[in-house]
């Protein structure tokens, strides 16, 4: 079933999203795309989650797309319903309102480390590799992989993955910025969810408000983020509750700058 293929549970303020394709490293087909849109809502809204951390059933976080999946689509339908869609997804983890945390216990190749990338953080066990591997079957990356990976992880290290073709162990991957922690083969997981439960401590809309902030910074978020921050501090204000109030009674407001 196409729901059961990413999942979404709830343990106190920690979400968990679970890649549910093992006996295909977790590679990515359209359903696959789909089952992860709708639990990304699905944490977005759920009451009491501070932290959302994606991870992948079995050896692998995410292969990337499944070269099946889209090797065999018309050149429209692998812009639109390949490229185009694939971004939306990865867009809408990006601007999740809460912090995201990839749990990498196996590689993260391709599209996969692109989904990784649209993580606030990426923990990653030492056996793991990253790379950007497309140019060697005659593509290029297609989710942000030349768009996000750059801003987030920088040009060179970009270059050196998806023109010179370089793969990157754990270690190496954290000195150059793509990974935020490495730990021992078994340990991703509860190291995540450590780290997540100590952001969950902070003030959390203050942590949404610095991750929106942050996201306008590096180009991630647009307009509708800085009018998400104006409207929530205006939400809380004595003018919006007098004007509502007055609009309601058919009068006019009497605001008090409060």
């Amino acid at each position: 079933m196409a729901e059961r293929l990413v999942t979404f549970e709830q343990d106190g303020a920690i979400g968990i999203v679970t890649l549910r394709r093992p006996e295909k490293f977790n590679a990515l087909d359209v359903p696959m795309l789909r089952a992860l849109e709708a639990a990304l809502d699905e944490a977005e809204l759920a009451e009491g989650v501070r932290v959302v951390l994606i991870r992948g059933e079995g050896k692998g976080f995410c292969a990337g797309g499944d070269v099946e999946a889209w090797g065999a689509m018309s050149a429209a339908d692998f812009q639109v319903q390949w490229v185009r869609y694939g971004h939306r997804v990865f867009d809408r983890l990006a601007r999740l309102r809460q912090p995201t945390i990839a749990v990498l216990s196996g590689h993260a190749l391709g599209g996969g480390l692109e989904l990784a990338a649209a993580c606030d953080f990426r923990v990653a066990e030492t056996q793991v590799k990253l790379g950007f591997p497309e140019t060697s079957i005659g593509v290029v990356p297609g989710w942000s992989g030349t768009q996000r990976a750059v801003r987030r992880f920088g040009a060179q290290a970009v270059r050196r993955m998806a023109i010179g073709g370089e793969i990157f162990l754990a270690a190496d991957a954290l000195a150059l910025g793509i990974v935020d922690r490495v730990v021992e083969a078994g340990k991703a997981f509860d190291e995540s969810e450590a780290w997540g439960e100590k952001i969950a401590e902070r003030g959390p809309l203050a942590t949404e408000a610095a991750k929106l902030m942050i996201g306008i910074a590096e180009g991630e978020e647009d307009s509708a983020a800085t009018e998400a921050l104006a409207s929530g501090f205006i939400a809380l204000t004595g003018d919006l509750k007098a004007g509502v109030g007055a609009f309601k009674a058919k009068r006019k407001p009497a605001f008090s700058r409060s």
